[in-house]
């Protein structure tokens, strides 16, 4: 009678995985890759991009950032789209009309249809993101888990990473239209795939009569003004300059407008509802944080590498690559400890490995390369798996089935908010900290310096078997010395910051309360 008492309270056994889901599952993560690829693929080749397109430097960033206030304007309207549209259509379009638009770009003959033909690449691409997510939280068991959430978790992170490196790698060997080019027969094989294999759910075409036009309008005027100043204010002095002026404003009313819609609409475009769940909430915090350490890091190696080290861009992308090897060593093992260990313990341990890591290169100097940066970048790759699978799983992992898609839609867009945003202050540091150095290191080398002096000296003498003005040539190349070594002091400053956050970050997890067990995935449909 005990045992059969005991079997009878024993938890059914999950389902087996389903072959034809998990391979549809598959071919939606390497969708998944493409779009967030794309993200970074551009930033190593901007300037063969402008050269191609006879561009001016003021045209050219917009390659970039029409991508990007596209796409976060997509990520959290997916959410309405897949439950009116269902997952099968919702995806299908979206990589569809991704590969369509890269071929457009690598078509085009003209900045402005650069610019036109990304943001929509941007805008349709973008909802593949939060539909895998929100898949991988309904369609399987959570015993199976374990082998979903790394393979995500490696895919959102790991592509951003070597997008720069692929890039300068396509440039290099062939030309720029190769970085869009090379989305065609994958986009293609995803599309057709996705069509045939995914049928996760229904579509719900009665959602489309209450559909929140205006909500619609005041979300993307709010998301796509605050990426704007985001992007562009480091650049241009923020409010000093009119266009980043005006669109902090209308960022700000739009702003207002949204969440008084959220709150009244019968319903919203999108629903905020999400964020008094309790983990979810804490796991949003989270990510958009660790989207200051992906983006982040990812943006100041290249840079202090390029102004620095004077590297090309294949040369970046070989030194970036660490962190892409460590991801793909620590997915499985991170993966292999979620269902075992407190989730709350791997985050707090990849915080700190992020706080380790940023804290090494606190000691920079201008003779850094490969080597000095080694470990850091396996701090880094090891510490974006150790912190994005837990977070994955204690932000979305709870939650029930009919809430995962408009929460997706949330979560990857606090993940890219916070980007964007880590790289506004992190410009603005390096800015502010350079000028700084800078003025505290002309105090110092003045004509009363006797050290400054001599060594100005012997640059003369080095130069004098160049012929021509070797006293002028010795202060530009002093000057040029000075000008160097603040910016790296300015880059030893961003470091020791990041390292107080990242370490606040680690003390926070006890905060977190601990997952419950999650709702049963049948429910997905």
């Amino acid at each position: 009678m005990a045992a059969t008492a005991m079997l009878a309270a024993a938890p059914a056994a999950d389902p087996p995985l389903d072959r034809r889901r998990m391979v549809a599952f598959l071919c939606m993560v390497f969708g998944m890759f493409m779009a967030i690829l794309d993200i970074q693929i551009v930033s190593a080749s901007l300037n063969e991009i402008q050269a191609g397109l006879s561009a001016s430097g003021d045209e050219i960033p917009w390659v970039q950032t029409s991508y990007l206030i596209a796409e976060v304007i997509s990520i959290p309207l997916s959410g309405t789209l897949s439950r009116v549209l269902s997952t099968r259509w919702m995806f299908a379009v979206s990589a569809g009309g991704f590969t369509l638009m890269s071929l457009m770009c690598a078509t085009s003959s003209s900045i402005g249809e650069m610019i036109v033909w990304r943001a929509l690449q941007g805008f349709i691409g973008g909802g593949m993101i939060p539909t895998v997510f929100a898949s991988a939280f309904t369609i399987f068991p959570p015993s199976k888990r374990s082998i979903v959430s790394p393979m995500i978790g490696l895919v959102a992170t790991l592509a951003p990473t070597i997008g720069p490196t692929v890039g300068g790698y396509l440039t290099d060997l062939f030309s720029w239209h190769w970085l869009f080019l090379i989305n065609i027969v994958p986009g293609i094989f995803v599309t057709v795939s996705t069509w045939i294999l995914v049928d996760f759910d229904r579509p719900n075409l009665d959602l489309l009569k209450a559909f929140d036009w205006a909500g619609l309008a005041f979300m993307a005027g709010f998301l796509g003004c605050l990426e704007y100043v985001l992007e562009e204010g480091p650049n241009h002095d923020w409010l000093q300059d009119e266009a980043v002026l005006v669109c902090a404003v209308i960022c700000a009313l739009a702003g207002l407008l949204f969440f008084w819609r959220v709150f009244t609409a019968r319903q919203p475009i999108v629903d905020l509802r999400a964020f008094s769940d309790r983990n979810f909430a804490a796991g949003c915090t989270f990510s958009f944080v660790m989207g200051i350490g992906l983006y982040g890091l990812t943006y100041l190696y290249p840079v202090y590498l390029a102004r620095v080290r004077g590297y090309s861009a294949l040369q970046i992308g070989e030194t970036m690559f660490v962190s892409g090897l460590c991801m793909f060593a620590t997915a499985p093992i991170a993966g292999r400890f979620l269902g075992k260990v407190d989730p709350r313990i791997l985050m707090a341990a990849g915080f700190a490995g992020f706080a380790a890591g940023t804290w090494i290169v606190t000691g920079l100097t201008k003779d850094w390369d490969f080597w000095e940066l080694l470990w850091p970048q396996v701090l880094r790759g090891c510490s974006l798996m150790l912190c994005m699978i837990p977070i994955n799983n204690i932000a979305l992992g709870t939650l029930p089935p009919e809430r995962m898609k408009n929460a997706s839609g949330l979560y990857n867009l606090t993940r890219n908010l916070g980007g964007a945003v880590g790289l506004a202050l992190i410009n603005t540091l390096l800015n502010d900290c350079w000028d700084l150095h800078l003025v505290r290191l002309h105090e110092r080398f003045t004509w009363a310096n006797g050290a400054a002096l001599e060594r100005l000296d012997a640059m003369r003498r080095q130069f004098e078997v160049l012929g021509g003005d070797a006293g002028g040539m010795a202060l530009r190349a002093m000057t040029n010395t000075v000008r160097v070594q603040g910016l790296v002091m300015a880059f030893e400053d961003v470091f020791l910051v990041l390292t107080g956050l990242f370490l606040a970050m680690a003390c926070a997890t006890p905060l977190i309360r601990r997952p419950r067990s999650a709702p049963p995935a049948g429910a997905g449909h």
